[in-house]
Protein backbone atom coordinates (compact mmCIF):
# COMPACT_ATOMS: atom_id res chain seq x y z
CA UNK A 1 0.00 0.00 0.00
CA UNK A 2 1.18 3.50 -0.83
CA UNK A 3 -0.24 6.48 1.05
CA UNK A 4 0.56 10.18 1.11
CA UNK A 5 2.14 11.52 4.28
CA UNK A 6 2.40 15.03 5.74
CA UNK A 7 5.41 16.90 4.41
CA UNK A 8 6.86 20.43 4.43
CA UNK A 9 5.53 22.82 1.81
CA UNK A 10 7.01 22.29 -1.65
CA UNK A 11 7.65 18.59 -1.05
CA UNK A 12 5.70 15.38 -1.42
CA UNK A 13 5.94 12.22 0.65
CA UNK A 14 4.68 8.67 0.61
CA UNK A 15 4.51 5.77 3.03
CA UNK A 16 5.04 2.32 1.50
CA UNK A 17 4.01 -0.72 3.51
CA UNK A 18 3.08 -4.33 2.94
CA UNK A 19 2.00 -5.28 -0.56
CA UNK A 20 2.16 -2.73 -3.36
CA UNK A 21 -0.40 -3.10 -6.12
CA UNK A 22 -0.85 -1.46 -9.50
CA UNK A 23 -3.65 0.70 -8.14
CA UNK A 24 -1.23 2.21 -5.61
CA UNK A 25 0.63 3.67 -8.57
CA UNK A 26 -2.32 4.60 -10.78
CA UNK A 27 -4.54 6.00 -8.01
CA UNK A 28 -2.05 7.49 -5.52
CA UNK A 29 1.57 7.86 -6.59
CA UNK A 30 1.49 8.82 -10.27
CA UNK A 31 -1.28 11.46 -10.06
CA UNK A 32 0.43 13.10 -7.08
CA UNK A 33 3.82 13.16 -8.82
CA UNK A 34 2.34 14.64 -12.00
CA UNK A 35 0.51 17.27 -9.97
CA UNK A 36 3.74 18.23 -8.22
CA UNK A 37 5.74 18.37 -11.46
CA UNK A 38 3.09 20.57 -13.11
CA UNK A 39 3.60 23.18 -10.39
CA UNK A 40 6.96 23.89 -12.02
CA UNK A 41 8.91 24.15 -8.78
CA UNK A 42 10.85 20.92 -9.07
CA UNK A 43 10.15 17.52 -7.60
CA UNK A 44 11.25 17.04 -3.99
CA UNK A 45 10.02 13.69 -2.76
CA UNK A 46 10.38 11.32 0.16
CA UNK A 47 9.49 7.64 0.49
CA UNK A 48 9.17 6.02 3.90
CA UNK A 49 9.42 2.28 3.39
CA UNK A 50 8.76 0.65 6.71
CA UNK A 51 8.22 -2.85 5.42
CA UNK A 52 7.87 -3.74 1.76
CA UNK A 53 6.67 -7.31 1.57
CA UNK A 54 5.70 -7.73 -2.07
CA UNK A 55 5.12 -5.84 -5.30
CA UNK A 56 2.66 -7.41 -7.69
CA UNK A 57 3.98 -7.68 -11.28
CA UNK A 58 1.57 -5.02 -12.53
CA UNK A 59 2.96 -2.62 -9.89
CA UNK A 60 6.49 -3.29 -11.14
CA UNK A 61 5.31 -2.45 -14.65
CA UNK A 62 3.77 0.82 -13.43
CA UNK A 63 7.02 1.60 -11.62
CA UNK A 64 8.95 1.17 -14.86
CA UNK A 65 6.44 3.29 -16.81
CA UNK A 66 6.57 6.01 -14.18
CA UNK A 67 10.37 5.94 -14.25
CA UNK A 68 10.35 6.44 -18.00
CA UNK A 69 7.59 9.04 -18.04
CA UNK A 70 8.82 11.20 -15.17
CA UNK A 71 12.39 10.02 -14.65
CA UNK A 72 13.55 10.25 -18.24
CA UNK A 73 11.17 12.64 -19.99
CA UNK A 74 11.03 15.08 -17.07
CA UNK A 75 14.44 14.41 -15.46
CA UNK A 76 15.26 18.12 -15.18
CA UNK A 77 12.26 18.56 -12.86
CA UNK A 78 13.73 16.25 -10.21
CA UNK A 79 15.53 17.99 -7.37
CA UNK A 80 15.83 15.67 -4.36
CA UNK A 81 14.61 12.23 -3.41
CA UNK A 82 14.99 10.63 0.02
CA UNK A 83 14.36 6.98 0.75
CA UNK A 84 13.82 6.31 4.44
CA UNK A 85 14.03 2.64 5.40
CA UNK A 86 15.60 0.15 7.75
CA UNK A 87 15.33 -2.64 5.18
CA UNK A 88 19.00 -3.07 4.36
CA UNK A 89 18.40 -4.94 1.09
CA UNK A 90 16.33 -2.01 -0.15
CA UNK A 91 18.84 0.62 1.00
CA UNK A 92 21.65 -1.34 -0.69
CA UNK A 93 19.70 -1.61 -3.95
CA UNK A 94 18.94 2.14 -3.86
CA UNK A 95 22.63 2.93 -3.36
CA UNK A 96 23.58 0.60 -6.20
CA UNK A 97 21.25 2.30 -8.68
CA UNK A 98 21.51 5.86 -7.33
CA UNK A 99 23.62 6.94 -10.30
CA UNK A 100 20.57 6.38 -12.55
CA UNK A 101 18.25 8.54 -10.45
CA UNK A 102 17.64 12.08 -11.67
CA UNK A 103 18.46 14.81 -9.17
CA UNK A 104 20.00 14.10 -5.78
CA UNK A 105 19.21 10.89 -3.89
CA UNK A 106 19.90 10.09 -0.24
CA UNK A 107 19.02 7.06 1.87
CA UNK A 108 18.18 7.49 5.55
CA UNK A 109 17.30 5.07 8.37
CA UNK A 110 13.80 5.36 9.84
CA UNK A 111 15.20 7.04 12.96
CA UNK A 112 16.28 10.00 10.78
CA UNK A 113 12.90 10.69 9.15
CA UNK A 114 12.76 14.32 10.27
CA UNK A 115 16.29 14.96 8.98
CA UNK A 116 15.28 13.41 5.63
CA UNK A 117 12.23 15.69 5.41
CA UNK A 118 14.44 18.71 6.15
CA UNK A 119 16.94 17.69 3.47
CA UNK A 120 14.26 17.07 0.83
CA UNK A 121 12.80 20.52 1.54
CA UNK A 122 16.16 22.08 0.73
CA UNK A 123 17.78 22.28 4.14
Amino acid sequence: MIERIAMPEGTIGFSVQGEVERSDYTDVLVPALHEEVEKGEGLRQLYVIDRLERMEPAALWEDARTGFDLGIRRHTDWRRTAIVTDQEWLASAARLFAWMAPGELKIYPLAELEEAKFWVAGG
